[in-house]
């Protein structure tokens, strides 16, 4: 397991600063760049003291039984959403921000957003989970809204 030093945690700083000024509450390496398997979150409400979150090759142990289904949006797709259904609760082991291995369990929102950067670590996003009729209906959205941005050529 690759070990936490001052240039991952520079990352995480520069993800959790990028993830708050994008309004986010979940940031993947992947997501700006990084081939790291780093991931960052803060769950807290507007008006909530911050809880930065910042974990290094997170790995999943447990997933409940019971499920949970959530509107989901993010970052990499910009103002699509859609309900994705995943374990209610999960368990994790990671390495935090000052290179020891940690294990939390996490639900509800927090569970939610940790799977979902987790799964961008190994190339999937949230419409992955969609029917295709839904994933369709959302990547010909972004493209017309990519296309409708673009300059014109002369």
């Amino acid at each position: 397991m690759p070990v936490v030093d001052a240039k991952v945690r520079r990352l995480m700083d520069d993800m959790l600063e990028t993830m708050y000024s994008a309004i986010g509450i979940g940031l993947a390496a992947p997501q700006v760049g990084e081939s790291a398997r780093v991931i960052v979150a803060d769950v807290a409400r507007e008006g909530e003291k911050p809880r930065p979150l910042t974990l290094a090759n997170p790995e999943i142990l447990w997933r409940s039984p019971e499920l949970t289904t959530c509107n989901e949006g993010c970052l990499s797709l910009p103002e699509q959403y859609a309900e994705v259904t995943r374990p209610a609760e999960i368990r994790l082991r990671y390495l935090d921000y000052q290179n020891e291995i940690r294990e939390m369990e996490a639900s509800g929102l927090l569970a939610t957003c940790l799977q979902h950067e987790i799964e961008h670590l190994d190339g999937i996003l949230f419409v992955d989970h969609l029917s295709s009729l839904k994933r369709g209906m959302i990547l010909r959205k972004l493209a017309k809204a990519k296309r409708s941005r673009a300059p014109a050529v002369a």
